[in-house]
Order: C-alpha cells, then sequence, then structure tokens
C-alpha cells in the first residue's frame, strides 16, 4: 500500500510540473486514500499482533 501511495505522489509531482493540474489533483487524491487505507491496516496488524502475545 505504501509503495503505491510513493507512486501515486511522484505522478502528481511529475504532472503538477508539466502543468497538467487535472491529473495531479487526481493522483493526490488516490494517494490519500491509499495513505489512510495503509495507516488503518497497519494499526489493526498492531492491535492483532499485540493480542496473539
Amino acid at each position: 500500500m505504501l509503495r503505491w501511495t510513493i507512486i501515486f505522489i511522484v505522478i502528481a509531482i511529475i504532472a503538477g510540473i508539466l502543468g497538467f493540474g487535472g491529473i495531479a489533483g487526481a493522483a493526490t487524491g488516490i494517494a490519500k486514500i491509499f495513505f489512510f487505507i495503509f495507516i488503518v491496516l497497519f494499526i489493526l496488524s498492531l492491535i492483532r499482533g499485540g493480542l496473539k502475545k
């Protein structure tokens, strides 16, 4: 998940530099969604791992 977030951030930066505002905005939105999904799954895995011990 974090890998996809980084990929979309790079796409957004490149698109922003080249002047493609719509693509940059869309890529940023997708990156935000992937980042929050990553954070939720990471916290859930920490909780689940802590309960097994």
